[in-house]
C-alpha cells in the first residue's frame, strides 16, 4: 500500500530531477518532455483502471448489508468544478436530522479514498454518523483533468468544504452536528477547512497533519515544491510568495478555529517529521489549552501510518505475498497499542462533541 501511496509523487519528484540535470559528457540523456507526459499518462490510466476495477468494487462490496453508500458527484464551491465523492450512511436511519456527520479527508497530495479506512468508516456508521469523502482536485482515479487541477492547500480546501453544501441536503443529517477529520496532507486540509469556515464544525480532528509549509520546504527543496504544485498556482517560492504560503500553512490560522482540536501525532514520522508537528501541537497547548486535544506517540509499528496500519500497508516486505485487493481483511486494523490507544481517544472527542447516539 505504501507503494501505492507515494509512487505519484515519486514519479513526479524524479521527472523534475531529470529536467533539472544539465547535459554531461557521458550522462545518460535524460527523458524528453514527450517521454515524461507518456510515464505520466501511463500512470493516470492505470490509476483510473485501479479505481473502477479494485477500489470501486471494494467499497461496494464491504458496504453491501452493513451501510448505503453512494458515489455522487458535488460542483466544488471554488469553481464549479466537478468533484467525485463518496457518501456512507445507515442502512435504517433514524429519522429526520437525527445523525451527526463527518467529512472524512483523504491524504496524499495524490491519493483518494484508500480501502484501508473501510473497518474505521463501518464505524463511524455504526457509531451512528453519515460519513462524506470528497476525491478533491489531484486525487488520482479521475483522470487527467482532475489529476492537473492539483492546487495545493488552495482550492482543494474549497472541494472539501463543498461536502458542507451537500450534507445541508441530506434529510437524516443535523448539520449543527458536523465534524472533520483528515490524515496527513487531508489533516492539513482539515485543519485549513475549520479555519477557513470556523462555524461549520463542531470538531475537528488531524492526525499526523502537515503544518507549515515554509519549513516543510526549507527541508525537501525547490524540486519537492514542483512536485506539490506542478501548475505553479501558489504564484512562486515562499520567499516570493509569503503571504500565499502563511494563508496554506495551518499553523498559522489556528486562532480561527472554533471548534474543539485533537492532534495525534508521532517521533517517528518518515513525512511529516517531528520538529515540524511539535510546532501544532505546541501552539495548540499554549493558546487552546482548553479546546484542544493532542497526544505524542513515541515509535509505533507504521510510523507516519501508526493509527491506519493493516497488513496492505506492509505490502512490500520481503517474501510477504501481496494481500488480496478485494479481501476486506486484508484491510483489517494491525491492532497495536497505539494505534487502538489513538481511535479510542477520536471516538471518544468525537463523541463528546458531536452526539451521534442522540
Amino acid at each position: 500500500m505504501i507503494r501505492r501511496i507515494y509512487v505519484a509523487v515519486m514519479v513526479v519528484l524524479m521527472s523534475v530531477a531529470l529536467l533539472a540535470q544539465s547535459p554531461r559528457a557521458g550522462a545518460p540523456t535524460p527523458p524528453s518532455q514527450a517521454e515524461l507526459a507518456a510515464r505520466r499518462q501511463a500512470y493516470v490510466d492505470a490509476q483510473d483502471k485501479e479505481r473502477r476495477e479494485i477500489t470501486e468494487p471494494f467499497w461496494r462490496k464491504v458496504s453491501a448489508g452493513v451501510m448505503h453508500m453512494e458515489r455522487i458527484t458535488m460542483k466544488s464551491r471554488a469553481d464549479g468544478m466537478e468533484i467525485p465523492t463518496w457518501v456512507f450512511s445507515p442502512l435504517t436511519p433514524r429519522g429526520p436530522k437525527a445523525h451527526a456527520a463527518l467529512v472524512w479527508v483523504h491524504p496524499d497530495i495524490r491519493g483518494y479514498m484508500y480501502e484501508y479506512y473501510a473497518p474505521y468508516v463501518i464505524e463511524a456508521i455504526r457509531r451512528g454518523y453519515a460519513v462524506i469523502a470528497p476525491e478533491y482536485r489531484g486525487s488520482v482515479g479521475y483522470g487527467t483533468a482532475h489529476y492537473d487541477a492539483i492546487d495545493y492547500g488552495g482550492a482543494e480546501v474549497d472541494d472539501v468544504l463543498t461536502s458542507l453544501d451537500y450534507l445541508k441536503g441530506m434529510p437524516i443529517v443535523d448539520i449543527d452536528r458536523v465534524g472533520i477529520i483528515g490524515w496527513s496532507h487531508g489533516g492539513m486540509i482539515t485543519l485549513l477547512s475549520a479555519e477557513r469556515s470556523p462555524k461549520s464544525f463542531k470538531a475537528v480532528a488531524a492526525l499526523v497533519p502537515v503544518t507549515n509549509l515554509f519549513q516543510r520546504l526549507s527541508w525537501n527543496g525547490d524540486s519537492y515544491r514542483r512536485a506539490i504544485d506542478p501548475q505553479n498556482r501558489t504564484g512562486g517560492t515562499p520567499a516570493e510568495q509569503k503571504d500565499v504560503y502563511k494563508e496554506r500553512s495551518a499553523i498559522y490560522g489556528l486562532d480561527k478555529i472554533e471548534a474543539p482540536v485533537l492532534v495525534h501525532i508521532t517521533r517517528n514520522d518518515g513525512d511529516v517529521v517531528i520538529e515540524e508537528a511539535m510546532q501544532l501541537v505546541d501552539a495548540l497547548r499554549a493558546r487552546r489549552p482548553l479546546t484542544s486535544e493532542t497526544r505524542i506517540y513515541d515509535a509505533p509499528k507504521g510510523g507516519h501510518l501508526f493509527d491506519r496500519q493493516a497488513p496492505a500497508n506492509d505490502d512490500q516486505r520481503p517474501g510477504v505475498a501481496p494481500p488480496d485487493p478485494m479481501d476486506p481483511a486484508t484491510y483489517a486494523p494491525e491492532n497495536t497499542p497505539e494505534q487502538r490507544d489513538s481511535w479510542n481517544r477520536v471516538w471518544t472527542f468525537l463523541e463528546w462533541h458531536l452526539q451521534p447516539y442522540r
